[in-house]
């Protein structure tokens, strides 16, 4: 098969790390050569974090280039639309709708963009947004944003439920796994 590629895109601290641990742990479960790269940025600070998830039958490079992702998994809006130009003309963004305020907005210098998810639709993205913040909570933890979105993300593969709990089984401690399996499936059964 030909190499696709998956990039995750949030904030410091969002849990985008574990997500991409993983993707990567279901897909070398599967057979695939799987290729993981993480670019932290200012993440201790809030600040932009994107990894790089790449498989196929042989995979030679972990960096994706413009143009070139299948995915875009983004816990914040805006990071959606930051990372955009990565995304294929056929790619699909899954995203959060929660908007976190990046430090030009919190002193007032700029203004958060309105209408994020309807924009990124307009210039021809597949979007499938939804509230994973509000989902997360009812699973049991804000902090299981990240596996909401990969219960979204797992909607376009084909791999079955139960590959997906046990790479949940083998990444997450297990005093919080059936907090995340219900994570997991409330992401990927939202409407």
């Amino acid at each position: 098969m030909s190499t696709k590629n998956i990039m995750i895109v949030g904030v410091g601290g969002q849990g985008s790390l574990l997500a991409s641990k993983l993707l990567g742990h279901l897909l070398l479960s599967q057979g695939y050569d799987v290729k993981v790269s993480e670019v932290h940025g200012m993440s201790q600070r809030g600040g932009s974090v994107v990894t790089y998830v790449r498989y196929g039958d042989r995979v030679y490079s972990p960096v994706i280039d413009l143009g070139e992702a299948d995915y875009i998994v983004s816990f914040e809006l805006l990071e959606a639309a930051r990372w955009l130009k990565y995304l294929k003309k056929d790619g699909i963004i899954v995203t959060n709708t929660q908007q976190i305020d990046p430090m030009p907005v919190i002193t007032g210098a700029a203004k958060y963009p309105e209408a994020l998810a309807e924009k990124l639709t307009a210039v021809g993205a597949r979007v499938d947004a939804l509230d994973c913040l509000k989902l997360a909570e009812e699973a049991g933890s804000v902090k299981a944003v990240n596996i909401v979105l990969l219960g979204r993300l797992s909607k376009y593969f084909d791999f079955s439920e139960e590959v997906w709990m046990e790479s949940l089984a083998a990444n997450v401690p297990s005093k919080f796994l059936a907090m995340n399996q219900k994570a997991f499936a409330l992401g990927r059964e939202a409407e």
